[in-house]
């Protein structure tokens, strides 16, 4: 065995899948044409009350990288769990974020706030799920260890996909258009791009 790095590596390109879909949502995309107040008010509030959620994302995200290359299973799994319980927390507030934010004022504005607040909500639940796994592996065995990483990171790319849609449709047109304005909104540029 050679350690847990190449299992590590798949969990954290599986992970940074579940941050890009908050930073979609967060207002990937361009500007466009002035849709009125209450369009840029909405995106405001969504943009302003996201962004923290979104950053101790990305910080729980650098935690297991930092960890990709580390023989400890016990480090490992303690890094681990302790930034999956960031990511539950993080995912149920962006959900109430967008909750309380109200449906954004354009066309099926109600419907896609729902889906996104659900595709949150999922992610939240799966990431809580996630750390119960990893607290329960055995990191006396490192081959067991490893294919229980192994495994959560096939559970985590699943989700991604599942949830993406509902977050890309809720940051398309005029919404997206409107977060896209907002300077809480945009992409940090020492961000890197997400891995599939």
């Amino acid at each position: 065995m050679e350690g847990t790095d190449p299992v590590n590596k798949k969990l954290l390109a599986a992970l940074s899948g579940g941050a890009a879909l908050v930073l979609a949502l967060t207002g990937c995309g361009g500007g466009g044409e002035d849709k009125g107040k209450k369009l840029d008010d909405w995106a405001k509030k969504v943009c302003d009350t996201m962004q923290p959620q979104v950053k101790k994302i990305q910080q729980a995200n650098a935690s297991i990288t930092s960890v990709r290359t580390e023989e400890d299973s016990k480090k490992v799994q303690r890094t681990d769990s302790a930034a999956f319980q960031a990511n539950v927390d993080a995912y149920n507030a962006l959900a109430q974020s967008v909750q309380n934010a109200g449906a954004p004022p354009v066309d099926d504005g109600k419907a896609n706030q729902e889906d996104a607040v659900k595709a949150l909500k999922d992610l939240s639940a799966s990431y809580k799920n996630l750390k119960t796994k990893v607290d329960a592996l055995d990191t006396s065995d490192r081959a067991k260890f490893s294919e229980g990483l192994k495994n959560m990171a096939a559970d985590l790319g699943q989700l991604s996909g599942k949830s993406g849609d509902a977050l890309k449709k809720f940051q398309s047109g005029d919404a997206g258009q409107a977060m896209a304005k907002q300077e809480s909104c945009k992409i940090p540029a020492s961000m890197p791009p997400a891995q599939v």
